[in-house]
C-alpha cells in the first residue's frame, strides 16, 4: 500500500495566451517539482482550477503527468466529483492510466448527509480497488464537513488511506489521529498556514499550495519539523490566501516567472492592493527563490 508523507504540491494548471492548457509549461513545473524534493504530486485538483476542466481536459492533464513523472515520486490524481458515478469513472481513468493515488473531494453544491458521504466513497473504493483513496474535506468550499465517525468509518476500509485535512480545527485534527491511530491511516494538512502545527500532534505532511513556488522549503518543514523555516515563509503561505485560490499563486509564480498564464473565469485577477501585500512578501525574500 501507498505510504504518504512530506510535501505534495497541489499543482497549478498553466494556461496560455489562448486559455487552453499549456502542456510544454506543465512539463517545466513537474520537472521543476521533482529537482526540487518535493515527495508527491497532485495535479487536478482545487489548485488545479478542476471545475474550470473539462473531462477531456482533466483526463489528458493526468495521463501527461504519469508519463512524464514516470514514477519517481507518486502522482495523486484529483477525480472528485458532486456525482458519484462521475468521480468512479474519472478514478478508474486515473487508475487505468497509471495514478498511484486519487484525491477525492467531498461532494459539493448538493452536498448530502454523513451516511451518503460514507457510501459515495466506500462505492467509488470498491470501483477501483485495491487504487488508494486519499479523502478531501475541505468545508469553506464545499458546504460539507466529514465528522469524526464517518472519517473512523472509512478509515476501516482498506484502500481509503488517507486525509487531506482542510478543515482548520486542530482539536478535530487530532480527534481523527486519535481514532484512525490503529488502521495506519494518515492526515496531511490542507492547509499551508497550519502545517507546523498539524505535523507536532501526528499528522504526516501536507497537500500545498505554497509547494508551486518553494518545493525544497515545505519538503524541508515536513522532513525536520522546522519551525524556523515555517515561520520564515508564513507571510507569504497567508498571501496566497487573500484571495480565492488559485488566483494568488498563479499571480505569485507569473510574478517569478513562471509564466503560467491567468485563470480561468469564473476566478478573475485580484485587486492591485493584494497584489501589493503579495508582491511584497515574496521581496523580502525573494532570494531564496530558485
Amino acid at each position: 500500500m501507498l505510504k504518504l508523507q512530506g510535501s505534495g504540491v497541489a499543482l497549478i494548471t498553466p494556461f496560455n495566451n489562448q486559455n487552453k492548457v499549456n502542456y510544454e509549461k506543465l512539463e517545466e513545473l513537474i520537472d521543476f517539482q521533482i529537482q526540487n524534493s518535493t515527495d508527491f504530486i497532485v495535479p487536478c485538483g482545487t489548485t488545479g482550477e478542476s471545475s474550470s476542466l473539462s473531462s477531456s481536459e482533466k483526463k489528458k492533464i493526468i495521463d501527461f503527468t504519469v508519463k512524464k513523472v514516470n514514477k519517481r515520486i507518486p502522482v495523486i490524481a484529483g477525480t472528485g466529483s458532486n456525482n458519484t458515478k462521475n468521480a468512479i469513472e474519472m478514478s478508474k481513468y486515473a487508475k487505468n492510466v497509471g495514478a498511484d493515488a486519487v484525491l477525492i473531494v467531498t461532494p459539493y453544491y448538493n452536498k448530502t448527509n454523513q451516511e451518503g458521504l460514507y457510501v459515495h466513497y466506500k462505492k467509488i473504493a470498491k470501483a477501483i480497488y485495491p487504487l488508494p483513496i486519499i479523502l478531501y474535506n475541505v468545508p469553506s468550499r464545499t458546504g460539507i464537513d466529514i465528522n469524526i465517525d464517518t472519517i473512523t468509518r472509512l478509515a476501516k476500509i482498506e484502500n481509503i488511506i488517507a486525509i487531506k485535512e482542510a478543515n482548520p480545527s486542530l482539536e478535530k485534527i487530532c480527534n481523527i489521529i486519535a481514532t484512525t491511530k490503529n488502521e495506519n491511516f494518515i492526515v496531511l494538512s490542507g492547509n499551508d498556514n497550519l502545517l507546523l502545527p498539524i505535523l507536532s500532534v501526528g499528522g504526516k505532511g501536507i497537500i500545498s499550495v505554497a509547494a508551486n513556488i518553494i518545493p525544497h522549503q515545505m519538503h524541508n518543514i515536513c522532513k525536520n519539523n522546522d519551525k524556523d523555516l515555517f515561520y520564515k515563509y508564513l507571510d507569504i503561505m497567508n498571501n496566497l490566501f487573500l484571495d480565492v485560490n488559485p488566483i494568488m499563486i498563479k499571480e505569485a509564480m507569473n510574478y517569478l516567472k513562471f509564466d503560467v498564464g491567468k485563470v480561468r473565469l469564473p476566478l478573475y485577477s485580484p485587486k492591485n492592493d493584494k497584489l501589493i501585500k503579495l508582491y511584497k512578501s515574496i521581496d523580502n525574500i525573494k532570494g531564496d527563490f530558485i
